[in-house]
């Protein structure tokens, strides 16, 4: 590779130059070296603007090298592998990537959303909530443009051809981050015997070491070497811990694939690893903070530390003529860097007043202009740094100030303990005035411990001295935990001072959100004056960088402005992900049909054997119809449903929730869940039960089946299983954990058929010879447990159709046979085969809710099942249930609706009116929850919650949608169209 073709590129740094990559840039074909980033290889080609501002598309450059950037945000790859917002300092470098520059348009250098910058005093912090509260009414107009306007880059609704994963670890030491605190604390721990694992979330281990060199260097090559001798311990690289939950589990983030161009469609693209580890140490470091003056944002501005990298590291001058801003010592080391180099160092500029002599000394050997006691206030130029004006502290706002003429200005203004992880948990960070930073607080006894620049030990030395001490005192060896370092160190830190002289540019502080100091005051002058209302009045921190480089200035900015010390003011709340996560790394593999699992029932293949055509129900797949020739759903289901009534049908009921509850309290607990009583319930007999839900609304219903003295079987909804089972755990967990009551979800084990009709109980009786099925044997709600050929059999004479029916239960492994023996037993009987929509019309017939009308907002007088509610014992929802809201009136009730016109159907969703001729408005009186075509009745019928609606009974009322302007008189009738009575139940 001819270095020419990178005017950038030196000599020296970790890339491997025997392995050159092409790469694009907004279409311009570019080079590197493998090891690069896109960040690295851009500055090597002398691309220093690589984006625009989010408010007011200012010219932005590369900032940083790492996590922390806020400007360098592109869009990789194409189509349904366009990912927006890529952080180009972490995006490893490979053949042929395609990157594009993000928030301008036409171009990079020429941006017509620039103008923005001319009205930027009418855009400051809250210009939405002020602008756009009128006209009244006017908002809808607004949103369109301003969801338009908003945003970075761009994202895809194409599908992902990708795939990502999630995997559960566990370890007994969790160590996070790779730096010298990091690979001492992951060898300590090994030499003791634990199972050892470390993540980093660059691609190589060292943190910065990988680019200070010397000695340093020469422990990291050593060290790394030691950790390979070690089977227990496991190394993760390119995985961010993203997120730190309670019991120690920490989200992980493993960029698998990100760095190569031909994926392997065997391994996913992403790993988020769910590591749960005994003992925690958080190894995350130290991000240096700029300073804040006027233009600060302008490419070619960027941190000290990662001119250094980029330097030491990936071997790129970040610039021709640097000049160095700082106020502390190790931004000199930058200096000398670049000096050695041959890159020309303009001078450094340095706040302190009292510069340490030996610092003085060596800017004298070099040859480098010092400015002690001096501060940046401005900078100029248009698509890069051109010049900067620098004043004495002591200088007058106005002053003249010296400028002096630069391609690139590096800073460094302290550095800010990654602190985002602990703060995760709850643990505050605590202010420290000697360092100027925030330092872990107190750890959690035992659990986490924070080690080396996260605690304040910024010198590679005592950062290893101080990870030793902290894995030891969470192996147990050492009582007292180690402190964090909060003595001021001459030369290490000094707080910074920020510039005052308000020039012709603005001063930010959050640069990917564009906020200025100017809005910071703004904020405090409106009243928001607690970081956090400040936080979302401005936006800081808000962005992909989480406020990163700008979270303390902005608090250093607050307290300027109020005068409130930095101790009592707290920091912004830091949330997971520490860095941004895609959507596919939290979905994983639960997308499309894998969503949420596929369950089938266990008498599937015989419902394909039987030519069922089947429907998705909520997890569950069910059979819908047996079609026969020509029949769509609607005459099958007619077809199924009248032959139902008129001899017998066979229907899945596999899908329902089933609970086994045992113990000397199951009774008591029954008594306490449902609404009516259960104590009384003989052992062989079942009874209708009703839940509410704390709140007093309806949550579930079923029956429940008494098995022995202290046994009971209970079936609940389909759709309420899951949730009803949580309540009933939470319930003898929480509050009556004195009941001896034990749970067993057992909806998987048991398959249920349902045989229905007048010849049911003769089908019976035809597959289970020598069985009295009688009504005195079997009566209704009556229970039989048996076994017939060694097939173990459950049987509960209840219906959900209206008709004399019975529910047959057997183990799931004995479906197919069950199956057969009642196909066989029901030949001479006209038994036929019924799916899920004519079960669905003989209940509406019948009257009988289901989850349309168990919304979770109707109550059991609602329902017509007030009379069910015990007025002698306390239940679940007893009390709220009689709030006042509930109790008026006007409550909608449910009723049943016949359509004037037989023949004209209703729709599921149709809302209700008062039918005396007035234009609709408004939500009206209720909504249609269910509908269907009753074969028994020979017409359309519904079932609705209407307010007053028994009341209603015999009135006019209409049925209207506003989507297809459709109309219908109804007439409100009692919701039990067929067999009132229940005589057919009972035969």
């Amino acid at each position: 590779m001819n270095r020419a073709r990178q005017k950038f590129r030196i000599s020296g740094g970790r890339v491997d130059r025997l392995k050159p990559i092409s790469f694009r840039f907004d279409g311009r074909k570019l080079h590197g070296f493998e090891g690069d980033t896109l960040a690295s290889a851009l500055l090597a080609n002398g691309r220093h603007l690589v984006g625009r501002s989010f408010k007011y598309h200012r010219p932005r450059g590369i900032f940083s090298a790492g996590v922390e950037e806020p400007n360098a945000l592109v869009e990789l790859g194409e189509l349904g592998r366009l990912t927006p917002n890529v952080q180009a300092t972490t995006q490893e470098l490979y053949e042929d990537l395609s990157a594009k520059s993000q928030n301008r348009w036409p171009s990079l250098l020429f941006d017509v959303m620039s103008v923005n910058g001319l009205i930027s005093r009418f855009l400051s912090a809250g210009f939405y909530y002020k602008t756009f509260m009128w006209p009244a009414g006017a908002w809808e107009f607004y949103e369109k443009l301003i969801r338009r306007a908003a945003g970075m880059g761009k994202g895809t609704h194409l599908p992902d051809p990708d795939s990502y994963e999630h995997v559960h670890d566990h370890t007994d030491m969790l160590v996070v981050g790779s730096g010298p605190a990091g690979l001492t604390a992951a060898l300590v721990a090994a030499e003791a015997g634990k199972q050892v694992m470390l993540v980093e979330q660059d691609y190589l281990l060292g943190g910065a070491l990988l680019y200070e060199g010397g000695e340093g260097a020469i422990w990291l090559e050593k060290t790394r070497a030691a950790l390979d001798e070690f089977p227990n311990i496991k190394i993760l690289t390119r995985t961010t811990a993203s997120g730190y939950y309670e019991n120690n589990v920490v989200a992980c983030l493993q960029r698998v694939q990100d760095h190569v161009k031909q994926q392997n469609k065997h391994i996913p693209r992403q790993r988020l690893r769910h590591i749960r580890a005994e003992k925690v140490v958080l190894a995350t470091g130290a991000l240096e903070r700029p300073f804040v003056f006027s233009n600060n944002d302008l490419p070619g501005i960027m941190l000290a530390g990662a001119a250094q990298n980029y330097l030491n590291r990936f071997g790129v001058a970040v610039g021709s003529r640097v000049v160095v801003y700082t106020n502390q010592d190790s931004a000199y080391d930058a200096a000398v860097a670049l000096h050695s180099k041959g890159i020309t160092v303009a001078a450094i500029i340095d706040q302190r007043r009292d510069v340490p002599p030996k610092l003085h000394q060596l800017t004298r050997e070099l040859g480098i202009p010092l400015y002690p006691d001096y501060v940046v206030t401005e900078a100029a130029g248009r698509h890069r740094v051109r010049k900067v004006l620098i004043h004495t502290r002591e200088d007058a706002p106005g002053g003249k100030g010296i400028w002096l003429d630069c391609d690139t200005l590096i800073q460094s203004a302290g550095w800010s303990p990654v602190v985002h992880l602990q703060s995760q948990t709850g643990i505050k960070p605590v202010f420290d005035a000697g360092s100027n930073s925030y330092l872990p607080g107190k750890c959690m006894a035992g659990g986490h411990g924070c080690a080396g620049a996260i605690a304040g030990y910024l010198d590679t030395d005592a950062a290893i001295s101080h990870a030793r001490k902290v894995v030891k005192y969470l192996l147990g060896d050492i009582k007292t935990a180690p402190r964090c370092f909060k003595a001021a160190v001459a030369g290490i830190s000094a707080p910074a001072m920020h510039s005052s002289h308000q020039n012709s540019g603005k001063a930010f502080v959050d640069f990917q959100h564009d906020v200025t100091r100017d809005d910071i005051a703004q904020a405090q002058l409106e009243g928001f004056k607690s970081v956090e209302h400040m936080k979302r009045y401005t936006t800081q921190g808000m962005a992909a960088d989480q406020g990163k480089t700008g979270n303390v200035n902005t608090l250093e900015v607050m307290a300027d402005i109020s005068g409130q010390e930095r101790a009592l003011m707290g920091t912004t709340t830091f949330r997971p992900p520490y860095t941004p996560l895609t959507i596919g790394a939290l979905a994983a593999r639960n997308i499309g049909a894998e969503f949420s699992p596929t369950r089938l029932s266990p008498f599937h293949e015989c419902h394909k054997r039987a030519g069922a055509e089947f429907i998705e129900a909520g997890d569950w797949i069910r059979a819908w119809y047996y079609p026969k020739a020509g029949e769509d759903v609607t005459a099958a289901y007619i077809r199924e449903a009248r032959e139902v009534r008129k001899t017998a049908g066979m229907v899945d009921v596999s899908t329902l929730g089933k609970i086994d509850i045992q113990g000397p309290d199951a009774a008591e607990f029954l008594n306490r869940v449902y609404v009516n009583g259960w104590k009384m319930l003989a052992v062989g007999k079942a009874r209708y039960g009703l839940m509410l839900r704390d709140d007093g609304m309806v949550m579930d219903d079923g029956t429940t089946w008494r098995m022995g003295e202290h046994q009971y079987f209970m079936t609940t909804t389909t759709t309420g299983a899951g949730a009803v089972m949580r309540h009933l755990e939470y319930l003898l967990q929480v509050d009556w954990p004195d009941l001896k009551v034990h749970l067993t979800s057992v909806t998987d084990e048991w398959g249920a058929l349902a045989v229905a009709g007048p010849n049911s109980r003769d089908i019976l009786m035809s597959s289970f010879p020598g069985i009295d099925f009688s009504t005195e044997a079997v009566p209704h709600m009556g229970v039989l447990e048996f076994e017939s050929d060694g097939l173990p059999i459950r049987i509960c004479r209840l219906s959900f159709s209206g008709e004399l029916a019975y529910e047959v239960y057997t183990r799931a492994g004995y479906a197919s046979i069950l199956w057969d023996q009642l196909i066989k037993g029901g030949q001479a009987h006209g038994l036929i085969l019924y799916g899920s929509e004519a079960l669905g019309a003989l209940r509406i017939e019948k009257g009988h809710v289901a989850g349309p009308e168990l919304d979770g907002r109707t109550t059991a007088d609602d329902l017509g099942f007030g009379g069910m509610q015990s007025s002698k014992k306390p239940y679940v929802g007893n009390i709220l249930k009689s709030r006042e809201g509930l109790c008026v009136p006007n409550r909608q009730q449910l009723v049943g609706l016949a359509p004037i016109d037989g023949m004209v159907a209703l729709k599921a969703g149709y809302l209700l009116f008062e039918g005396d001729g007035t234009e609709p408005a408004g939500h009206g009186l209720g909504q249609v929850t269910s509908v269907t075509y009753s074969p028994a009745l020979g017409r359309h019928i519904a079932l609705a919650l209407l307010a007053e609606g028994r009341a209603r009974a015999g009135t006019i009322i209409r049925a209207v949608s506003a989507l297809d302007n459709q109309s219908v008189d109804v007439k409100v009738c009692s919701p039990h169209f067929f067999d009132p009575e229940g005589e057919r139940l009972h035969a």
